[in-house]
């Protein structure tokens, strides 16, 4: 059985956005800055696709060869086409540094989420500073009150 002419289109036109989307696409290259750090671009990549056709089929007549076996005329005419589009938007940047790895956002207001982890190892250090600091103490105020004798 022969391709119908859609299926050319549709083939068609995957294979070129196949060839537009790879990972480099959504992690751009990496870009090194004079201090060592090392910056990634992280976009959002959106992409559609579309097929239609139609085809006329007139009445169609058989013929007889010569050999005796029938034959159809071609289906004719046809139209169709196919397209797709991509959608390319860049939402945050990767840094990775001596200070450790980063994600600044472009949209910071709908990030708070990120931001909270982001932080979340620095407030548990702190927590944790302030609970050995406070066991120090009490240890210290016990051993004040074991020297004074009663």
């Amino acid at each position: 059985m022969a391709d119908h002419p859609i299926q050319g289109l549709m083939k068609t036109a995957m294979e070129n956005l196949k060839e537009m989307i790879d990972v480099n696409t959504i992690i751009g290259d990496p870009v090194e800055t004079p201090d060592g750090s090392v910056i990634l671009t992280v976009s959002k990549v959106g992409f559609g696709f579309a097929a239609g056709g139609s085809e006329f089929n007139g009445n169609q007549k058989k013929e007889k060869r010569s050999d005796d076996q029938e034959r159809k005329e071609p289906r004719l005419p046809f139209g169709g086409g196919s397209g797709g589009g991509v959608s390319i938007t860049p939402i945050a940047f990767l840094i990775v540094g001596t200070n450790g790895v980063r994600m600044l956002h472009l949209d910071e207001h709908t990030h708070l989420l990120d931001k909270i982890l982001d932080s979340a190892p620095q407030a548990i250090e702190r927590l944790q500073h302030m609970f050995k600091k406070d066991e120090r103490e009490n240890r210290h105020k016990e051993r004040k009150l074991d020297d004074i004798d009663l």
